[in-house]
């Protein structure tokens, strides 16, 4: 059976990581709500309660597929996105789908252009992603989109809820440390601005890296 409990012994770096990324944006009313693809679908679900807050009128969901999202998404994240939010009653004119960004630097890149070639331009979003990824969200973004005027948030219950949710606690803990190695590392190669890395934040990533949750790092 896999595993869907956080091991006692690294619950405090798990939780130093899960806080880190948690960017506590205060959301407001915005042009759209753009959805990052990932194997998550409380993508979708945020996106969602967005647009039946009044939040915003659009909804831009963005992603092809990654190997560890194939499987939940044969027909490809932004797909499976956009499912979800018409089953729930969000109407298909209020959807734009971009399907083959592949990375977070692409699904900024794409949905620029997907907006251009429909003539319609944003000067404010909601990044939406899995909780996680927020900073690097934020990060890219403003690398990659500097004029817009953004705010994260994620669909982020009690993490023994989201784990127990994804049904692999260590496919989501080594999730947790790639991205916190390619928020450093994306804005070395130019694809995010810098954000600060805490003390405790680089030994609780050095430990769980020690502790083998290495599978989704870059080598």
């Amino acid at each position: 059976m896999t595993p869907t409990v956080i091991p006692e012994q690294h619950r405090t770096d798990v939780l130093t990581l899960w806080d880190y990324h948690d960017m506590k944006h205060q959301v407001r009313p915005a042009d759209a709500a753009i959805g990052l693809g990932s194997h998550d679908l409380g993508v979708a679900v945020r996106a969602v309660e967005l647009y039946e807050a009044e939040t915003v009128p659009l909804l831009v969901f963005t992603g092809a597929n990654a190997p560890t999202t194939v499987e939940r998404f044969p027909r490809g994240e932004a797909v499976h996105y956009r499912e979800h939010a018409l089953e729930h009653g969000v109407p298909d004119e209020a959807i734009l789908v971009e399907t083959e960004a592949t990375n977070t630097a692409q699904n900024f890149e794409f949905t620029m252009k997907l907006l251009r070639d429909k003539g319609l331009r944003l000067e404010s979003a909601v990044l939406v992603s899995r909780p996680y990824q927020e900073r690097r969200a934020y990060a890219t973004c403003k690398k990659m989109w500097p004029e817009l005027d953004i705010t994260c948030t994620s669909h982020r219950p009690p993490i023994e809820e989201y784990v127990a949710g994804i049904g692999d606690v260590d496919f989501v803990i080594s999730m947790m440390v790639g991205d916190t190695q390619r928020m450093g590392l994306f804005a070395e190669y130019g694809y995010a601005i810098p954000q600060e890395v805490p003390a405790d934040v680089q030994a609780a990533y050095a430990r769980l890296v020690e502790a083998g949750y290495t599978s989704r790092l870059i080598s």
